[in-house]
This record gives structure tokens, C-alpha cells and sequence, in this order.
């Protein structure tokens, strides 16, 4: 298996466990959204939380190019590290969701 293969599986065990977990109040479902040839890996939300209507990415990863790239991150601490753990290396791991200008500090890839 090559590195984008490992990349990819990697963020795809991660979706499916984030996709796995129900939030804790409404009638909300979580479901996994993986496209493995483009590389598209999202966790959404959809539901009813009371009158308020739910339907919203709470992750969204795509592998593009020997990077991952985080475009959405709405779980408290971050996925970041998860993937790190994983086995993807900080230096290809881009906080895409971060401005350009700020990338340089987060310890992770600038692009």
C-alpha cells in the first residue's frame, strides 16, 4: 500500500469512528460521506434538535496531492492529532481551515 493509500485509510477509520457517535441531545444522525477516489472525507450532522434544524459538516478531510488537508474541524480538541497518532506525519497534515497567514504556527504543514 502507498503513503496516500495509508493517508487515506487513516482518515477513513477516523470518519467512520466520529460517524459512529450520536450527539447527545436531538434527533440528530450522523453519517460518514467518503469519496476514496477523490479522496473526500466528511462527518455530517442532519436532524432536529428540538424546532432547530440540524444539517452541517462537523469534519471534512480531503488527501490532496501527499497532503491531508483539514477543511473543517468541529470537535473539541481536533482531529489533528488523531491523525498523527495515526501515522501521518505533522509536516503533511495542512489546517486548511486556518487563514494562509497563520498556518507558519500551528506546528503542521503551511499547503
Amino acid at each position: 500500500m502507498d503513503t496516500i493509500e495509508i493517508y487515506k485509510k487513516a482518515v477513513q477509520n477516523l470518519i467512520l469512528d466520529y460517524a459512529d457517535l450520536k450527539p447527545s441531545h436531538g434527533e440528530i444522525d450522523t453519517e460518514a460521506i467518503i469519496d476514496w477516489e477523490k479522496g473526500h472525507f466528511e462527518v455530517l450532522h442532519v436532524g432536529w434538535d428540538g424546532q432547530r434544524r440540524v444539517h452541517g459538516v462537523l469534519i471534512h478531510i480531503d488527501v490532496i496531492g501527499d497532503k491531508v488537508w483539514i477543511q473543517q474541524d468541529g470537535t473539541s480538541p481536533g482531529v489533528a492529532e488523531e491523525l498523527v497518532v495515526a501515522g501521518i506525519p505533522r509536516e503533511n497534515i495542512v489546517l486548511g481551515f486556518r487563514p494562509a497567514h497563520l498556518r507558519q504556527h500551528t506546528g503542521f504543514a503551511t499547503a
